[in-house]
């Protein structure tokens, strides 16, 4: 079973999040736990005061490093401490895989202007969920949270589903379709009607080299093609030369047409 514990000044801002749906049905059976650590708990001082102004000078309140410190020491030894910050290395689907095979992860979840940059001592990666900045890190770690959570066994249904998604194998997903099979015009694909497992399979995978050449192409040079991806990536209008920047496999080579087995023998002779 794989421990989140969330270190923040606002738990109830995680508490739905991560009460509901699928992550409560797994906390419920037992398959991971949720802890919720409010920092204030961990003020030295009456009046629970886990900030101060800079030194220097500057806007804000900056959380200090003693309080981090303390909250960190109340927990059971964690395989990973992580602090949510943009200054952090780019949360994506092989790291959320990695903390998958952990047991105890600790987030520190900022406000205001951030840690005390000593805190960074205290952690063992930092991690962004993309170039912005928000009021603090609760809804960062949500997103890794519900991230790494549904990699781990039993949580989502089917337990080979989470390998067709985007960016699981490199590439963004494939469109899907249900009923109603018209609206508005707009028919789903007949080839995912017709029953054929094969020819769904190849018209899935193309769709999603398709989807990915045209919103992001950069994720081409980390994906996992075959010789028949390269075939489709050409068809699709890309050169040889873009497919040898992403080191692509070169595509099958044209089969050569078979000469006949039996031969007129007076052609033979001839």
């Amino acid at each position: 079973m794989l421990t989140f514990s969330f270190l923040t000044l606002f738990p109830e801002l995680l508490a739905p999040f991560a009460g509901e749906a699928i992550i409560g049905k797994a906390r419920d059976r037992g398959l991971l736990d949720v802890k919720l650590v409010q920092l204030r708990d961990f003020a030295d001082d009456k009046h629970m005061k886990v900030d101060d102004t800079p030194y220097g000078g500057g806007a804000g309140m900056v959380i200090r490093v003693d309080v981090a410190e303390r909250a960190l020491a109340s927990l059971s030894p964690a395989d990973e401490v992580i602090l949510l910050t943009p200054a952090g290395q780019p949360f994506t689907q092989a790291v959320a895989e990695e903390l998958a095979q952990k047991s105890h992860l600790a987030f520190l979840c900022g406000r205001y202007e951030g840690f005390d940059a000593r805190t960074e001592g205290l952690v063992t990666r930092e991690l962004s969920i993309g170039d912005f900045v928000m009021m603090g890190g609760e809804a960062a770690a949500a997103c890794v949270l519900e991230a790494v959570a549904r990699l781990l066994p039993g949580v989502i249904g089917d337990p080979d589903s989470h390998r067709a998604d985007s960016f699981s194998s490199g590439l963004l997903d494939y469109p899907e379709y249900t009923r109603p099979p018209e609206w508005r015009g707009q028919s789903v694909p007949e080839v995912l009607r017709g029953g054929n497992h094969g020819a769904v399979a190849l018209w899935r995978r193309r769709q999603a080299l398709e989807r990915t050449l045209a919103r992001r192409p950069d994720l081409l040079s980390g994906a996992e093609l075959t010789p028949q991806d390269s075939a489709t990536l050409l068809e699709l209008g890309v050169t040889a030369q873009q497919l040898q920047g992403w080191n692509a496999p070169p595509p099958p080579r044209p089969k050569r047409a078979r000469r006949r087995k039996n031969i007129d023998a007076n052609e033979q002779s001839e």
